[in-house]
């Protein structure tokens, strides 16, 4: 599972009550052992049901038992039945909508199997359920324009099992440390394609106008791990050694699957590789649906993906490793670290997120460098840092209110970079090692923190507590000042530590690299001590003395060396954080000779998004640094390798609303690079807005993500009531962040309009985004934009009393 953030400050939330967070959330009990899954489902598009026959087999597993609970949401249940060789034992049960607790009518001895039967019907829609910051959603399956009511939008249906929804269409055990093989069969409309677990082992064509697809998964996976899907969508076929990969698209994105998927060969490879164990299940296909309610989930064998991943040549333009890819990436990753073994519950949940969060930044290294994967670690790292309330969680969390609690930046981002930690101190071949054997002695079974940390104990030969009781059973990370000294009548070079979070004192291994005279040498130190001091023989005064020197640490640092060591630092330090630093640095103090420097070195460095933050930190008001850099940007702007620097570039070039580049801006309304072209708008209409009105109008035919932003600014600025559709129809398409932060501009377009239908329409948009993300406070950032339009609406009674209804209703 990707884990999807909104970046808009929530609101406190409502404490939970401390008896829950009191009690200990440990492995579910195994009183009986899931063994097979057996399903015929067919569905009623209309009542938005699924009819289900399914044959269970299980066996007790520690001891012996007359009684079996199943995990069943929302359900008619019509019969239950012991089997009996051909014959059906009809079973006392009863049931409450959530479980179905069933009579088995003899004790079973452990291990000893019994199949049970039932006919039931699931309705998801009927479900009141909530969901989680990761997945928004729990119903388990999802019928999506099944009445073809909405224009242009695909009839499908598909299911999304984590955390422990897969019981809303289907009885089963349905705990993550439970697995099962499975056979399931689909009967729906012949005229659509099915996807499930494992292998397609049949098909037949009934007489009605229906197609049975039997899907089999012949090794152990859990019940959260199901999936089904049904639609109009194209295959595109790949393989890897002899197993099938396979895409599954709309038709309209079929033709560019390749391009969309295409790394999914190379990836498994890679992964293969690194892990030692070859990609362990007989297919790997990824499907794009519609609405989804998270970003993509690692189904055994067959991802799925929100319709965010699906674009056209020209979008995959202007982006990087970061978005989609890093996500086709993350999932695959979970085929071994979430589906191979699983975590055993739900608070070792880091033994399935944290290692696909860093399978992100593997990727990125092997596939584009260290720049990439050094860029992708630090936001990671940064979005962590930049979340308060996470620091008081411990990654492995046996107490929370709920279990969709443990999605957060700490099981993701913060254990993504706990492994990164790891890794550099054990060093990529015991690293690696130690992987492979936590996965060998756990395959398709379960595994939590504790094995980790034996595995990697075994491949080390050293003992790890001391990490994994700080890293993984501990919560917050270290904050800490640095201060230097240098005594030149020992030629010593003095360094200060102190660690000045509260509470816990960190044990932080680490390398310092001191460069002095022309030349670098290195110091491998062990800082674990609330202050501590550390010396060093230098034959001159350092030019740099450069902490942490590999930019590994998951730490807050107040550096306390001058613009000249920065300065050093961008230009002989190597690594990515290195640079990203001294830059941060220069725009802090850009008027001195070393700052400025720097940020013109910069702007041309190797990697994209340093020439961007480059450009971010040049004060415009500084004509002695713009005079010099005026020149280089103009260059960015015309030819830079990345469209998204172009468009950075364009973006700065037009704050100076110089009509001398007014061509440059024209010219990049011609640009195939949607980014290009929004910078050009936005910088057009800065100097001309009637001209950039006219423009967006000629580029309305063919808009996508940041274009479709800068017209709707335009139109909201210039334009009038009859672009209201438009922007409408626009902001409908755009991601939830991007809508978010358009909320403003869509309802200053109210103000152009007179039509209280129109209004009434647009105010029950924002008003629905806002409540979908309340906990987010996205409710109360509508609320106030409600409560602004107000002023412009004051001789609207009608409308006055709409907007008051919809602030109350967020409120």
């Amino acid at each position: 599972m990707i884990l999807g953030t909104i970046a808009v400050q929530a609101q406190t939330e409502k404490p939970a009550d401390a008896k829950v967070i009191a009690e200990f959330r440990g492995s579910a009990p195994k009183i009986n052992a899931l063994v097979h899954t057996k399903l015929e489902v067919k569905f009623d598009y209309a009542k938005r049901h699924l009819i289900g026959k399914e044959w269970v087999t299980l066996k007790p597993y520690a001891y012996a038992t007359d009684s079996l609970t199943l995990d069943a949401k929302g359900m008619d249940i019509r019969n239950v039945s012991l089997v009996n060789g051909k014959a059906l034992q009809t079973l006392k049960y009863a049931y409450d909508e959530e479980f179905l607790k069933i009579q088995l009518g003899k004790k079973f001895q452990p291990g000893e199997v019994y199949t049970i039967y039932i006919d039931y019907t699931a309705k998801p829609d009927e479900l009141k359920v909530k969901g989680s910051a990761a997945i928004t959603d729990a119903k388990g399956l999802y019928f999506i324009n099944p009445d073809s009511t909405v224009a242009g939008k695909p009839v499908q249906i598909w299911t999304q099992g984590e955390t422990e929804a897969s019981s809303a269409w289907f009885p089963t055990i349905d705990k993550p440390n439970q697995k099962t093989t499975a056979e399931i069969s689909i009967t729906a409309p012949a005229k659509y394609v099915t996807l499930s677990n494992g292998k397609l082992v049949s098909q037949v064509k009934n007489t009605n106008g229906t197609r049975t697809d039997t899907w089999k998964m012949d090794l152990p996976h859990s019940p959260y791990l199901f999936m089904m899907a049904v639609g109009n969508f194209k295959v595109y076929r790949d393989k890897w050694k002899e197993k099938e990969v396979s895409y599954y698209l709309e038709p309209a994105y079929a033709p560019y699957a390749k391009q969309i998927f295409g790394t999914t060969p190379e990836m498994i490879d890679f992964y293969s590789k690194t892990l030692g164990i070859d990609y362990p299940w007989n297919k790997y296909s990824q499907i794009v649906v519609r609405d989804y309610v998270s970003g993509a989930m690692e189904n055994t064998t067959a991802t799925l993906h929100g319709a965010y991943v699906q674009r056209t040549p020209r979008e995959m333009l202007d982006e990087n490793f970061g978005q989609a890819e890093s996500t086709i990436a993350h999932e695959l990753f979970h085929q071994w670290f979430g589906d191979y073994v699983t975590a055993e519950s739900w608070s070792n949940l880091t033994v399935n997120e944290s290692f696909a969060n860093y399978s992100e930044v593997l990727w990125a290294e092997h596939k584009y460098g260290k720049d990439a994967a050094d860029a992708h670690d630090y936001e990671d790292r940064s979005q962590y840092l930049g979340s308060p309330k996470d620091a008081l969680k411990n990654l492995v969390r046996y107490h929370y209110a709920d279990k969709e609690e443990v999605f957060d930046l700490v099981s993701y981002q913060k254990g993504g970079r706990i492994l990164h930690m790891m890794r550099n101190y054990l060093g990529d071949k015991v690293f690696f090692k130690g992987l492979n054997i936590y996965l060998k002695q756990n395959a398709f079974k379960n595994g939590e923190a504790q094995q980790l940390r034996l595995a990697m104990e075994e491949a080390s030969g050293q003992d790890l507590n001391w990490f994994f009781d700080q890293w993984y059973f501990n919560a917050g990370h270290p904050k800490v000042t640095i201060d230097y000294a240098w005594d030149e009548a020992s030629k010593t070079q003095k360094i200060t530590l102190k660690q000045i979070q509260p509470g816990y004192v960190f044990t932080l291994p680490m390398a310092i690299d001191i460069y002095a005279g022309g030349s670098k040498k290195r110091y491998q130190v062990t800082f674990n001590d609330a202050e501590q001091s550390f010396s060093f023989a230098s034959p001159a005064k350092p030019d740099l003395v450069n902490i942490d020197a590999e930019k590994v640490l998951l730490w807050e640092k107040e550096d306390h060396k001058p613009m000249s060591d920065y300065a050093v630092q961008y230009a002989k330090a190597p690594l990515f954080v290195d640079r990203l630093e001294a830059i941060e640095a220069a725009g802090k103090n850009q008027k001195t000779p070393e700052g400025s420097k720097v940020l013109l070195s910069a702007l041309n460095d190797k990697y994209y998004s340093l020439r961007m933050l480059a450009l971010d930190s040049i004060d415009i008001e500084n004509p002695e640094l713009m005079k010099t850099a005026m020149p280089v940007i103009q260059k960015m702007a015309a030819s830079d390798p990345s469209t998204v620097v172009q468009a950075k570039a364009i973006s700065v070039i037009g704050l100076s609303k110089n009509a001398a580049d007014l061509q440059l801006f024209n010219k990049g309304l011609e640009s195939r690079s949607y980014a290009v072209q929004a910078g050009s708008l936005m910088a057009l209409a800065a100097q001309q807005g009637p001209e950039a009105l006219a423009a967006a109008k000629k580029l309305e035919k063919d808009h996508k993500k940041d274009l479709t932003q800068a017209i709707i600014t335009v139109y909201a600025k210039f334009g009038s009531g009859a672009e209201l559709p438009f922007v409408t129809e626009g902001f409908s398409q755009l991601g939830t962040q991007d809508q978010v932060s358009l909320i403003p501009a869509y309802l200053y377009m109210l103000t152009k309009v007179e039509d209280i239908n129109e209004l009434k329409k647009v105010v029950d948009i924002v008003k629905e985004l806002g409540l979908k993300y309340k906990q987010y406070g996205i409710n109360a950032f509508v609320a106030d934009n409600l409560t602004q339009l107000k002023g412009p609406k004051q001789n609207d009674a009608a409308a006055i009393q709409y907007l008051d209804k919809a602030i109350a209703e967020l409120k």
